[in-house]
């Protein structure tokens, strides 16, 4: 793989050689690898099926995970949050002590793996909110809460420069991985000062159905904004915004 240089950027393929972009500019690299036919059909590359296969599941939870937390990722999330969270779950897939290997899943894997997962590393929660938290969830009623007591805004959130005003959230959301659904709930602390003086004891909420059989994932996160008369606007537009999953729950 070779960077492209110079004031004209090629895409596409000239020869043997493609020509491309990526986030980290416009490359090219020589055409390479096995025939398709080959590798879908030759005993040989029967690993790589199964690897194939297992990435591509992991890849399909990866996106119905960002799906159900969409509201609270669109302005919380950095530009290699896809293949992060993917590469997190082909190794909760590799924990599947239930089925062979190709035909592991997410859903029989290790899901507690998750925790802590940054999906802003522009802006990880975990050097950002100094307040402790809690983070529970009860599966019988199905209530998802996060709880703070009281805390000086200066002293226990890192706020990137320019900052007037932030907002604690909070997601739960319960994912059916087989049938590809997901029920999703939130809740905020709503803007709040962040030169004042300590806040009141904040209590968020989410409801997910009772009694579920599923999967369910909190995550936690702050927002930043900045305050131009009167007016509340997105620090950045939220690229120090942060959101990590807080809990995992699975039976």
């Amino acid at each position: 793989m070779a960077r492209q240089t110079g004031i004209i950027k090629l895409k596409g393929t000239l020869d043997d050689i493609s020509f491309y972009k990526t986030s980290d500019g416009h490359l090219a690299r020589i055409k390479g690898g096995v025939d398709a036919n080959r590798i879908a059909n030759d005993p040989a590359f029967q690993r790589t099926r199964e690897n194939g296969s297992e990435f591509g599941r992991a890849g399909k939870a990866g996106k119905l995970i960002r799906n159900a937390i969409r509201v609270l990722l669109q302005n919380a999330k950095d530009k290699r949050v896809v293949s992060r969270l993917t590469k997190e779950l082909v190794a909760v897939t590799k924990t599947d002590a239930i089925n062979s290997r190709g035909e592991r899943t997410v859903q029989d894997g290790n899901l507690s793996q998750l925790m802590g997962f940054e999906f802003n590393l522009n802006g990880k929660l975990a050097s950002t909110l100094f307040a402790p938290y809690s983070v529970v969830f009860d599966r019988v009623s199905g209530s998802a809460d996060v709880t703070l007591a009281a805390f000086s805004p200066t002293m226990r959130i890192a706020a990137p420069a320019g900052t007037t005003h932030f907002n604690i959230v909070m997601g739960a959301a319960e994912v059916d991985f087989v049938n590809e659904t997901f029920v999703f709930e939130m809740d905020d602390t709503g803007i709040l000062p962040y030169t004042a003086p300590d806040t009141a004891s904040l209590a968020l909420n989410a409801a997910m159905p009772a009694n579920s059989t599923l999967p369910v994932i909190m995550v936690v996160g702050v927002a930043f904004y900045q305050e131009v008369n009167g007016e509340m606007y997105p620090l950045k537009n939220g690229a120090y915004n942060s959101l990590s999953v807080g809990l995992v729950e699975s039976l």
